[in-house]
């Protein structure tokens, strides 16, 4: 197996963000219709929403808002390095 470069780990930092994005876009819905079907007394399982905010909704928050800081640095990162490198060619 060859070793993954660093392209290869921003591949699949990005692509485990979406993936988190999406987690968290059903989690909101899920709470919105839950709450709505409390309060009409409708039980669409808002007491299973509150039981996986602490194990699943908060981690994937704090994951993707980690995983957000650490794209934007990377992206600067390379920026800076490939606009250091070019100043260094002329």
């Amino acid at each position: 197996m060859l070793p993954m470069t660093v392209s290869d780990w921003k591949r699949w930092l990005d692509h485990f963000l979406i993936a988190l994005v999406f987690l968290v876009f059903a989690g909101f819905v899920w709470f919105v219709f839950s709450v709505t079907g409390a309060f009409i007394g409708i039980p669409l399982g808002y007491k299973l929403w509150l039981r996986l905010w602490l194990p699943l909704f908060q981690p994937a928050l704090g994951i993707l808002m980690a995983g957000a800081l650490l794209s934007g640095v990377w992206g600067w990162l390379e920026k800076r390095h490939s606009r250091n490198r070019d100043h260094q060619q002329n």
